[in-house]
């Protein structure tokens, strides 16, 4: 199998490596140039005009090996659906914020439509398929069955929070790409340990991509992923803790984006209570930054957590 998703993963990177120059040629011919916040890091403020959207690369990248080489099965078409799906609606609000200018976007009732209906699709087949409804509780030999109704209210909150979260950690330049190619290669090793072939090799294609992708996307970034990618690799993620039932193992896999969610979370819960800040900024990573930290040494950072959590996670499922 280690021969097959190297040629998956090598395939991937290929056409990810081909299209990335076309692609950023045509976003800076079309003048699809990424806004900056004006309440972020003001160096990031050079960065303004930088082309946006390139998730569509290691999307287009990652497709043609699994759908023409991947045993076609019922589990792969989910985690292609939720891939594609979420890029979807990320693709509509960059298009939006990036082609019509404005500023906010897809409305959040809007985004959040699109990307339930997606959770219903996946749970009607998931169910069809014969999936249960339990969960394992990490570190713990407990097991939790959840039922048909919560276990789909759990895969609404799972689908939303773990693609949010993975928007959150795209601030800084190969941040997200780069966590999410080490949380990606945990879940390869972890469905090839399950012998499942098709999802190990939609993993190792997300992983080629994505790398593809990355090498722009290193600072100073060539091309930002944007929506359409973020949202793409959180629904990616989630379907295959999903689709190998180690759902509550994705907090301890992709612990970095974990972190970050909570520093939003606990920075404006803390403000509203006491007027007062616990970082300097949030998400997590601009913390960092403003405490002089260059984003190469914060990014090579995470990383390097990335890949402790990810360690930990294959280890306690007896993966590694």
């Amino acid at each position: 199998m280690n021969q097959v998703l190297t040629q998956t993963a090598l395939l991937a990177f290929l056409a990810g490596i081909i299209l990335a120059p076309l692609f950023i040629r045509l976003f800076r011919q079309l003048d699809l140039g990424q806004q900056i916040r004006e309440d972020g890091p003001r160096k990031h403020f050079k960065k303004a005009g930088t082309p946006t959207m390139g998730g569509v690369i290691f999307l287009l990248a990652f497709l043609p090996p699994v759908l023409i080489f991947a045993p076609q099965t019922l589990p792969l078409y989910l985690a292609v659906l939720m891939t594609l799906g979420n890029g979807l609606v990320g693709f509509f609000d960059d298009y939006l914020k990036v082609v019509r200018k404005q500023s906010l976007g897809l409305k959040a009732r809007s985004k959040l439509l699109g990307q339930l209906l997606l959770v219903v699709l996946f749970f009607i087949a998931w169910r069809g398929l014969g999936g249960d409804t339990t969960l394992e509780i990490p570190f713990t030999i407990a097991v939790v069955d959840l039922g048909g109704i919560g276990y789909f209210f759990f895969l609404v909150l799972f689908f939303l929070g773990t693609t949010n979260a993975v928007n959150l950690t795209d601030g800084i330049d190969g941040l997200a790409a780069g966590t999410a190619i080490l949380a990606f290669l945990a879940y390869t090793i972890l469905a090839g340990a399950q012998e499942s072939v098709a999802l190990a090799q939609f993993g190792a294609a997300m992983i080629g991509g994505v790398f593809a992708f990355l090498i722009y996307n290193l600072h100073p970034a060539r091309v930002f992923m944007g929506d359409v990618g973020s949202l793409a690799l959180g629904g990616a993620l989630a379907s295959m803790a999903v689709l190998t039932k180690t759902e509550l193992y994705l907090v301890i896999i992709g612990g970095v984006f974990v972190l970050e969610t909570l520093s939003v979370i606990i920075q404006v819960i803390f403000f509203k209570l006491t007027g007062k800040r616990v970082f300097r900024m949030s998400p997590l990573h601009h913390h960092y930054e403003l405490g002089g930290h260059g984003e190469w040494r914060v990014v090579t950072g995470f990383w390097a957590v990335g890949f402790l959590f990810a360690v930990v996670g294959l280890l306690e499922l007896g993966a590694l």
